[in-house]
């Protein structure tokens, strides 16, 4: 990820929306809803960092549970 503005990613993340807090917390929030096996995986439409990279990891997690879906037991 490029260095964020105040507000404004220089190279946004496709699907995701950034922007920092007024206390300087970075968000990012899903454009589109999780579907309901993502949702029930647990996979979260907005998250937080303290920083970029933590937002990239943050982001690529919740994409992560979103692809694996609910885990069942067997």
């Amino acid at each position: 990820m490029a260095h964020l503005d105040a507000t404004h990613p220089k190279e946004p993340i496709p699907g995701w929306r950034i922007f920092r807090s007024d206390q300087g917390r970075l968000w990012a929030t899903r454009e589109r809803p999780y579907n309901e096996t993502a949702e029930k995986a647990g996979a979260w439409r907005t998250v937080d960092a303290d920083d970029e990279p933590g937002l990239c990891r943050a982001i690529a997690e919740q994409e992560s549970v979103a692809e694996m879906g609910p885990v069942t037991a067997t």
